[in-house]
């Protein structure tokens, strides 16, 4: 699972596995670890309606509603996305999506390959 934060922005990209793990109801965690403390980052199904995110001591959680992973992870649909108000003004964006393959092979940062990627769908439209 990879995490992008960019401003009051989250952006989750998932490989096969993990859209396979979420849709069966497991939570996905992972961990960054800096020289004095640790960042957790965490996504979860929950009987909810609404997509939301919280943190908390140095964990981030977010949630996505049971009614619309399924449907979602057995689909083309790319992404689940939603905007979860902030106290006072604003939002927070909420983006889940499926992580594809890289249109050119070898492109890739370091330690990161197209193992247990989608197939990028420019890739598909080539070849049909």
């Amino acid at each position: 699972m990879k995490l992008r934060i960019r401003g009051d922005s989250l952006r989750l990209r998932l490989k096969r596995g993990e859209v396979d793990q979420i849709a069966a109801g497991s939570s996905i965690v992972e961990e960054t670890h800096f020289p004095d403390s640790l960042l957790t980052y965490r996504l979860d199904v929950s009987e909810n309606d609404d997509m939301s995110a919280s943190f908390e001591r140095g964990s981030l959680v977010i949630s996505l509603p049971k009614s619309k992973v399924s449907d979602w992870a057995g689909s083309d649909e790319v992404s689940l996305s939603a905007e979860q108000k902030l106290t006072g003004a604003g939002s927070l964006s909420l983006l889940v999506e499926k992580d594809f393959s890289c249109l050119e092979p070898g492109h890739h940062r370091d330690g990161e390959d197209d193992e247990d990627t989608f197939p990028h769908p420019s890739t598909q439209s080539r070849s049909a």
